[in-house]
């Protein structure tokens, strides 16, 4: 554990249950505008995709956006987009070199750095490598690109209105594998920050470390749930015996309004588990495809 995940494993119980809630596309409309308008141009500036800009938008949408991959951690997220470009004939009708990014999987494969800006730095440090500047200036390029162009994008309706019920009857902290400052300044400016007790972000580790160290020993299985908008955020709550509620892409005001009028209540009446959950995420995993529209 590090010292950023102190908060989490020092998180003392106020009330019997306990959510967690995914931040980027969950409660907020941000998925959109980050990926479009932050992530995407500064992979094809930084990563020489120019000649396969159109290809390489595709690529990073579906990767990060539409598809069973939705919220990933950047890295991975990025050598998909690599991999899936390389593979496509109409990348390779154009010869174009895409990177291999062996020293980036290097970084990717080795647990003993976090997978953010500061556990890039620290591996750079002992495995200095031009494809790592590279890989330092794409990811500092984005969160400039964040800092700079996400602002003013309210919670998703019924959001705040949620918040207010949970904090009533369970401890909440934000699970997301954002940076925590960029987290920290979302719920601050819209007034939101003050119904969770820790903003978590990728700085304490994985989604399911966060949930392991702020819940374990603490709460019954069954009185745990993870709200979130991807795939990772319901193996993290598998990985913690936790319950899951979807915030379905595409149809998130309804999410969140169903999760208000009926949801919570069924977590906090013990009928949230089986049948009612089963029908939820498998109408969740149900939007969220694993083969690319080029390639069906």
């Amino acid at each position: 554990m590090t010292d950023h995940a102190r908060p989490l494993a020092e998180l003392a119980p106020q009330h019997g249950f306990f959510v967690g809630i995914d931040s980027d596309g969950c409660a907020f409309d941000t998925m959109e505008i980050k990926h479009k308008e932050c992530f995407i141009p500064n992979t094809i500036k930084h990563w020489g995709l120019q000649p396969v800009s159109k290809f390489a938008r595709e690529a990073a949408e579906f990767v990060n956006l539409y598809s069973r991959w939705r919220g990933i951690n950047r890295w991975p997220a990025l050598v998909m987009v690599f991999d899936l470009l390389r593979e496509r004939p109409d990348v390779q009708a154009r010869c174009v070199a895409v990177p291999q990014a062996r020293r980036l999987r290097e970084f990717i494969a080795n647990d003993a750095f976090p997978k953010s800006n500061d556990g890039l730095r620290a591996y750079m440090t002992e495995h200095p490598d031009p494809e790592l500047d590279t890989g330092w200036a794409w990811t500092t390029g984005v969160n400039a690109a964040v800092a700079d162009m996400v602002h003013g994008v309210p919670p998703f309706p019924c959001v705040r209105e949620s918040l207010e019920a949970i904090v009533k009857r369970a401890d909440a902290i934000v699970v997301s594998a954002t940076p925590v400052d960029a987290l920290t300044r979302e719920w601050e400016e819209h007034g939101i920050s003050r119904f969770v007790r820790v903003i978590a972000g990728q700085e304490m580790g994985k989604k399911a470390l966060h949930l392991r160290l702020a819940t374990r020993a603490k709460y019954p299985p069954s009185h745990v749930l993870m709200i979130g908008d991807a795939p990772g955020d319901l193996q993290a709550a598998r990985a913690n015996d936790a319950l899951f509620f979807p915030i379905n892409p595409g149809h998130e005001e309804a999410s969140w309004q169903r999760f208000n009028q009926e949801g919570f209540d069924r977590f906090i009446a013990g009928e949230f588990k089986g049948e009612y959950e089963a029908a939820l995420v498998s109408e969740f995993e149900a939007l969220l495809p694993d083969v690319p529209p080029w390639s069906r």
